[in-house]
């Protein structure tokens, strides 16, 4: 006969040993876990000594855990430990267990080591997992763009149109167009990165490029008028700019400006041709429409031009220019996907 007495001892010993296994690993998690924020919290401090400790103790308990290995790795890099730094994420890598956020992190300790094909390498395969992610393809651009490689462009142009709300591709772009005398480029995609990013340091900069960008782009067209543009979409924005030729040639200020772009939506959507539905210019006209576009206009342009004339405008029209701003404070522009025409 079978000894049940032994066997439901049996049964109850490697029951008791399964409950001990989880409870020692919900503990070791727990403790992982509370190392791993304290760590967080001196790595967001500063502190990095104290955050290797925390971190490494962390990772000693949880060594599969994404978010501990960024943040150990993280660590490493700001204390410019870039050979530690890659050791700890490359397994990772080399797994693909990483996400997106650790291509950029290793990116950025290739670019530490100045090891840079190894960096483009990591990018080209960062971006064949991750095709709609703005940020890898920016950080390629400027790889890229660093070695003064003019296939940065690319890489910047495929950012914009597979991740349309990601902001930064439109100010690499913006600046390369700038520096190519690519005119109506430069304007539209500075204006798109200043309305996603209002507060950036960089939003004056670009503020600066784009009214600079619009007095070529007119000298341009008087005196040679709408070219042999083949894209249809930039066809179709050039031909309404160029009706107000006569109007730029008295100079390219903020008011001029203002005017010739009020024409321009007024223009672009009495238009019976085909349509191109875009983001920025439906925003014009939402602006138009609830009397707001000569501030913005005055927000986006009148510092470049003349700052003791902007001070000036916006002391005279003090009420326009502050339900202005609570506006572009309440309302996040994004760009959404499908409108990309370059």
């Amino acid at each position: 006969m079978p000894d049940t007495k032994n066997n439901n001892k049996h049964m109850k010993r490697i029951v008791l040993f399964i409950l001990l296994f989880i409870f020692q690993n919900n503990l070791k998690a727990q403790d992982a876990e509370r190392l791993h924020s304290m760590g967080k919290n001196y790595l967001i401090d500063g502190d990095f000594s104290n955050a290797e400790s925390m971190l490494t103790r962390a990772y000693a308990l949880d060594s599969t855990n994404i978010s501990i290995i960024k943040d150990l790795t993280l660590c490493y890099y700001f204390e410019k430990d870039f050979i530690r730094a890659l050791s700890t994420i490359k397994p990772s890598l080399d797994n693909e267990t990483a996400d997106d956020q650790c291509y950029q992190i290793a990116g950025n300790i290739y670019k530490g080591l100045n090891q840079i094909k190894e960096c483009e390498e990591l990018y080209l395969k960062a971006i064949k997992k991750f095709s709609k992610n703005g940020a890898l393809y920016n950080e390629l651009g400027e790889l890229m763009s660093s070695q003064n490689n003019i296939i940065c462009i690319e890489y910047w142009e495929n950012g914009i149109e597979y991740d349309p709300e990601y902001s930064k591709n439109y100010y690499s772009a913006c600046k390369y167009y700038a520096a190519n005398n690519e005119n109506l480029w430069c304007i539209i995609y500075g204006e798109i990165f200043v309305n996603m990013e209002p507060m950036n340091s960089k939003t004056p900069q670009i503020k600066d490029m784009m009214i600079d960008a619009y007095k070529k782009l007119y000298t341009t067209l008087i005196s040679e008028g709408a070219g042999k543009e083949k894209n249809k979409f930039v066809q179709k924005v050039i031909a309404n700019l160029a009706k107000e030729n006569n109007l730029a040639s008295q100079g390219i200020n903020t008011s001029s400006l203002t005017m010739i772009r009020t024409k321009f939506i007024l223009d672009w959507y009495n238009d019976k041709t085909e349509k191109y539905p875009y983001k920025l210019f439906e925003y014009h006209q939402q602006l138009l429409r609830d009397g707001m576009f000569e501030a913005y206009n005055q927000w986006l342009y009148g510092s470049s031009e003349n700052l003791v004339a902007f001070q000036n405008w916006a002391q005279l029209h003090s009420q326009d220019y502050t339900a202005f701003i609570k506006y572009l404070k309440s309302n996040q522009f994004k760009m959404p996907k499908g409108q990309y025409y370059h």
